[in-house]
């Protein structure tokens, strides 16, 4: 794999520590276009510097002069085990879709090892396609705890009227399987295309009136591998079909719990095309599986 992020960087995009108040400034002005805050502002310019200047990190991504992305973290303990937890990453939405997300995680890695620290955790929403594909597909994180609610009630414009359900993830930075994704080793269609064909469902959906596909029917997790599926553009079920939206949610968080507490553990996710259809789907396998 490459050994430096900036051989996955994006060409015209630079990455570097953000280290001066102007620069906390303009990552309030990312969120602002990421989020859309309303009632619930961003993260202030001097909470940023307080936590960068006190073994935190902020990073940035730069074309030419203006920031488009950022990712803001700080240390985390559990028990004994001391982590990097990343609050928060965001990219402007008129740079997103080239990789500029891909390329601040894989220097948060590089900086983070760099505090002799060998995981990251972080939150994100999972009915979010394009932020599973990045944390668990590319970048090769582990989901381990489901948490309802996490948030409470949130007005920006990517939450308002959806409920706050997070899936943990945990990034084990020194794993081979994440050096591997990171190089660009992933499965082939046609290997995702067999997943899905002989893992056992959590859901079953139908494509309801609206053209959109709705979760209809609820299975119990069992064999070896599952797979539940998740909207492949929750943006596009949220305008279209809000009822549509929270049915996704509440089918998959009874789906996401009955599989942790039985044992099961995501290892993968994949956007797959289906007669003519992209559709997405978690693959979760039995921690006595091989």
């Amino acid at each position: 794999m490459p050994s430096n992020p900036g051989e996955l960087t994006p060409p015209g995009v630079r990455l570097q520590r953000l280290e001066t108040p102007e620069q906390c400034r303009e990552v309030e002005e990312v969120q602002r276009a990421a989020w859309g805050f309303s009632t619930d502002g961003p993260v202030p310019a001097a909470i940023q510097r307080a936590i960068a200047d006190n073994g935190g990190l902020l990073l940035g991504a730069f074309e030419g002069a203006r920031l488009v992305g950022f990712a803001l973290g700080f240390l985390g303990r559990e028990g004994t085990k001391l982590y990097h937890y990343s609050h928060m990453t965001a990219v402007r939405p008129d740079a997103q879709n080239r990789h500029v997300g891909f390329a601040l995680k894989a220097f948060q890695r590089q900086e983070v090892l760099a505090q002799d620290l060998d995981e990251i955790r972080w939150t994100f929403d999972p009915l979010q396609s394009k932020n599973a594909l990045l944390n668990v597909r590319r970048l090769g994180g582990g989901p381990d705890q489901y948490w309802p609610r996490y948030y409470g009630v949130m007005a920006d414009s990517i939450n308002e009227g959806l409920e706050t359900d997070r899936l943990r993830l945990v990034w084990r930075l020194k794993d081979p399987r994440v050096s591997s994704r990171l190089g660009g080793q992933l499965p082939s269609v046609a290997e995702d295309e067999s997943r899905y064909r002989t893992s056992s469902a959590l859901l079953e959906t139908v494509v309801g009136p609206t053209g959109l596909r709705r979760p209809v029917t609820a299975r119990p997790p069992t064999g070896p591998s599952l797979q539940l599926e998740i909207p492949y553009d929750l943006s596009s079920v949220r305008a279209r079909d809000p009822g549509g939206a929270r049915r996704w949610r509440e089918s998959t968080r009874e789906a996401f719990t009955a599989a942790f507490y039985a044992g099961y553990r995501v290892d993968d996710f994949a956007v797959i095309p289906l007669s003519g259809e992209r559709r997405s789907f978690y693959f979760f396998r039995s921690d006595g599986a091989p």
